[in-house]
Order: structure tokens, then C-alpha cells, then sequence
């Protein structure tokens, strides 16, 4: 069974960035399946990010421009790469598959606190 590992979350000023990956221990999965999630205190997880078929790629409105998903296959990993950060990209990020597909097992997820 494919264990999702994300990582790469942490404190970070308004304006800052920071680049998450999503490894899996186990087994190899398809990262070009993948999509990032999150979920912020008291909210509703929501997908943020995900790469599509031929290689496409689609982003929550909030995020576009600011963020993007990426995928080494070699590495068998994928990121997100999140600048001008805003308040309200605090959450807990974690990595699954994305549109198109159903999320399997959750992984624990890396804290982002965007915070002065």
C-alpha cells in the first residue's frame, strides 16, 4: 500500500514561499495523477492543485499564479511550489490523487502558517 509523505511546510511572513513534496514510501504511485489539498481550522479539505492528463495542469482560483504543482518521476515525487503567500494559505497540505481520480489513504499532512 502506497504511504503518502508530505513535507516542506513551516512558518513563513506574508509575501514569502516555500515548496512542499510528496514522497511515497512502499510502492510507487503515479505522479502525474497527483494533486494537492488542504484544509485550514474548521474548514472543509479542498483540493488546491493537480496535474491532469497530457500533462496539464489546474489550480483552485485562489492559488492560480501563485502556486504550482510539478512532478519528477524519476524521484518518484511531487510538489507544490507556493509563492507570495497570504494569511489565508495557512493550513494543513497534504497530497493525494487529484481530478479525476478518488483520494486514497491520507498521509499527515505538512503544516503551512503564513503569519508576521
Amino acid at each position: 500500500q502506497v504511504q503518502l509523505v508530505e513535507s516542506g511546510g513551516g512558518l513563513v511572513q506574508p509575501g514569502g514561499s516555500l515548496r512542499l513534496s510528496c514522497a511515497a514510501s512502499g510502492s510507487r504511485f503515479n505522479v502525474y495523477a497527483m494533486g494537492w489539498y488542504r484544509q485550514a481550522p474548521g474548514k472543509q479539505r479542498e483540493m488546491v492543485a493537480s496535474i491532469i492528463s497530457g500533462g496539464r495542469t489546474w489550480y483552485e482560483d485562489s492559488v492560480k499564479g501563485r502556486f504550482t504543482i510539478s512532478a519528477d518521476n524519476a524521484k518518484n515525487t511531487v510538489y507544490l511550489q507556493m509563492n507570495n503567500l497570504k494569511r489565508e494559505d495557512t493550513a494543513v497540505y497534504y497530497c493525494n490523487l487529484g481530478l479525476g481520480h478518488i483520494p486514497t489513504g491520507w498521509g499527515q499532512g505538512t503544516q503551512v502558517t503564513v503569519s508576521s
